[in-house]
């Protein structure tokens, strides 16, 4: 067995991520603590087991992951604002001058 001893304090999201990358590892997370979830509950209680541990840090993982995806619709919606304000822009220079 791992002598890792994850916990949620430690955790870390990956730095550099696409879209689609974001989604996949969250839908492996949801998976991957569905799992442990099932574990805990087929597990006699006086068990020394450390699922609970688990299951924490990889939620934790799981928050830090889902705050870039949307860190990346809002910095999306950063430049569509800015997009959207220079055409307005343009568009009030356009009807001055005419």
């Amino acid at each position: 067995m791992d002598t890792y001893n994850l916990k949620p304090e430690n955790m870390r999201a990956p730095k550099h991520l696409s879209r689609e990358e974001i989604q996949q590892s969250l839908d492996e997370l949801d998976s991957k603590i569905k799992i442990l979830k099932g574990r805990v509950n087929a597990t006699a209680s006086d068990s020394n087991h450390t699922y609970h541990e688990h299951i924490a840090a990889l939620e934790a993982k799981r928050e830090l992951i889902a705050q870039k995806f949307g860190d990346q619709e809002d910095s999306q919606s950063k430049w569509q604002g800015l997009k959207d304000g220079l055409d307005n822009l343009k568009n009030d220079m356009e009807n001055l001058f005419k």
